[in-house]
């Protein structure tokens, strides 16, 4: 055997135990781990991005009467048009969205338009968030999410709070005011006193 191949069999000897002792407990410490990096979520987007109009997004922040003293979770902001837009009239304003390729849309809107003081996006499943500080609350779904996500604005929702909708109701909940623009719908609701 070469000194080569000694050195080499060596060397795995030495890798080999080395990666054992990181798996296993030894008398003499505890269990060495090798930090992972966290785990990103595996679920996809429920619908495909696609943009809201400027005149549906006034029109929505409009109907909601949002002021500076509101605070608006965009939910499923796409690439943050409506984060911005309520953060030019001076609301706080949170976008949510599980698509990294649109958080990153929408962090680049928010430098862009220079609203960071007053906006900030955050990556996650809006079935999950805490959205509890929201007085306003924006949708652009599908019938059927936001079926799904109505008994979660009734349990974290102040009585009070705005929830608006593009194009998409709520089933039987039915809205407070439908307003047609630009060809579009736009469905508000208030989170009824309990």
């Amino acid at each position: 055997m070469t000194r080569r191949t000694q050195a080499l069999l060596l060397s795995y000897s030495l890798l080999t135990a080395l990666a054992c002792t990181a798996a296993t407990p030894t008398a003499s410490g505890p269990k060495i781990t090798v930090p992972q990096a966290p785990a990103q979520t595996d679920r996809r987007p429920d619908v495909i991005f696609v943009p809201t109009r400027d005149t549906v997004i006034e029109a929505m922040l409009k109907a909601a009467k949002v002021t500076p003293d509101d605070v608006v979770y965009d939910l499923g902001c796409g690439d943050g048009r409506i984060v911005v837009a309520a953060a030019k009239l001076g609301a706080r304003a949170v976008g949510i969205d599980i698509d990294p390729q649109r958080v990153k849309e929408a962090n680049d809107n928010i430098q862009k338009n220079a609203v960071s003081a007053k906006a900030e996006i955050r990556q996650g499943d809006l079935f999950e968030a805490d959205i509890r500080e929201a007085t306003v609350v924006t949708l652009y779904l599908l019938p059927s999410l936001n079926v799904k996500l109505r008994p979660r604005l009734m349990e974290q929702l102040r009585p009070g709070t705005r929830v608006v909708s593009h194009d998409f109701d709520m089933g039987d909940w039915k809205p407070d005011e439908t307003i047609a623009v630009d060809g579009k719908t736009v469905y508000l609701w208030t989170i009824p006193t309990r």
